[in-house]
């Protein structure tokens, strides 16, 4: 009986046979990381919307709540804790200042500087969508075996730490 090829798989196979010439191994990983990243997107995305959040917004609230009391932070810090551009993160908050769950005020010293919180109403939806948050990743991890998800997060940390990181800088360019 013949093997099934999944997406990846048969678009390796189409390119082998149009391209023999050139190594399609990397899309094994890379192109079924990348599937892979929209469908979790996708079932991240069921529960944010089940309390009225999209992804961005659901990154502000929780960045907020991971920050202690008193659950507030500068938007450019916000910013840095989500990954955005300030641009982005001001029409974020704007949505959810409008929907009562955060505040904005002026920070202390600086007339200039603003700050966001968490409203309690902010946090209690926060609380209950991060809650569901956990418990739909973990249904969503529960598809690999134990064995397997304990392998593929060191390699995962180990890839993305090469990202993340900042690469050293050659003080000598002529060296490339």
């Amino acid at each position: 009986m013949a093997e099934k090829l999944d997406h990846v798989a048969r678009i390796q196979q189409a390119w082998n046979q149009e391209r023999p010439d050139l190594d399609v191994r990397p899309q094994g990983v890379i192109g079924r990381l990348h599937r892979l990243a929209g469908y979790l997107t996708e079932e991240l995305r069921l529960v944010y919307r089940r309390y009225g959040l999209g992804e961005g917004e659901f990154d502000v609230l929780a960045a907020l709540r991971r920050a202690g009391e008193p659950y507030e932070r500068a938007p450019g810090e916000l910013a840095a804790h989500t990954m955005v551009t300030t641009g982005a993160m001001t029409k974020r908050i704007d949505r959810l200042e409008a929907g009562g769950l955060v505040t904005r005020r002026r920070a202390g010293g600086d007339g200039r500087a603003r700050v966001v919180a968490l409203t309690e109403a902010g946090r209690n939806l926060i609380d209950q969508a991060f809650a569901e948050h956990m418990r739909n990743e973990r249904r969503l991890l529960d598809l690999l075996t134990p064995e397997d998800a304990a392998r593929l997060e060191p390699i995962l940390a180990t890839w993305l730490a090469c990202f993340e990181s900042p690469l050293p800088v050659d003080p000598d360019p002529r060296s490339a």
